[in-house]
């Protein structure tokens, strides 16, 4: 059973959040929160904006103007609470999957007592990371995500790659965060399955936030 998260933070709010390179606007002037115990799906078209709002708020780029405030948080304080699952797995290839996990874990001071169970890891995750399909690798990706137990977990098109039955495993992990207390904020282009997880919905459209609404 899962933990209710003891949360820093029950919001993530932008407040005219920016982003460009060189003159081109990726992000231009985006309002927008997220709240505790709830997915928030961000759509748009490609190039929307979509995952340099994901970056952003990972802190894994800087806003050229404007500010994500993390509750009372700024910046890289907040950056132990938040849990990625991006395009790039963020695992060592040459390292097994259970190794890496394990140094993650160690990282953030858990164990990986019930991962292996979790998210039915088999003897592919005892192999090189870089022996493993891009399905495998998407389930070793979503462990590592999860590990920290994270306040705001940031999911990137994380059913790229999963057969139905992996998909399931992904909807059944995001509920359970859901549930647990978390902030989910997901992109994906699978219409179905991100409208199935939506309690809200943000558009983006040229880098602007064009629409945001509670999912039917």
């Amino acid at each position: 059973m899962l933990r209710a998260v003891t949360a820093p933070f029950d919001t993530v709010r932008t407040e005219q959040l920016t982003k460009l390179y060189g003159r081109t606007p990726a992000l231009v002037n985006a309002n927008v929160e997220f709240r505790a115990g709830e997915v928030t799906v961000v759509a748009g078209h490609n190039g929307s904006g979509k995952s340099t709002l994901v970056q952003l708020l990972a802190q894994l780029a800087r806003p050229t103007r404007g500010a994500i405030r993390y509750g009372s948080l700024e910046g890289r304080a907040a950056r132990p609470h938040v849990g990625l699952l991006a395009h790039a797995s963020l695992l060592y290839p040459d390292l097994t999957g259970l190794e890496n996990l394990e140094l993650y874990a160690a990282l953030y001071g858990r164990t990986l007592d019930g991962v292996r169970e979790r998210f039915e890891l088999g003897a592919f995750a005892e192999r090189p990371v870089r022996t493993c399909s891009r399905g495998q690798l998407q389930r070793l990706a979503l462990a590592r995500a999860l590990l920290s137990e994270p306040t705001l977990l940031l999911l990137d098109e994380p059913s790229t790659g999963l057969d139905t039955k992996g998909v399931a495993r992904l909807a059944s992990a995001i509920r359970a965060e859901r549930e647990r207390g978390a902030i989910v904020v997901l992109v994906s282009h699978d219409r179905a399955f991100a409208a199935d997880l939506a309690d809200r919905f943000v558009h983006l459209e040229r880098g602007r936030v064009v629409d945001a609404d509670e999912a039917a």
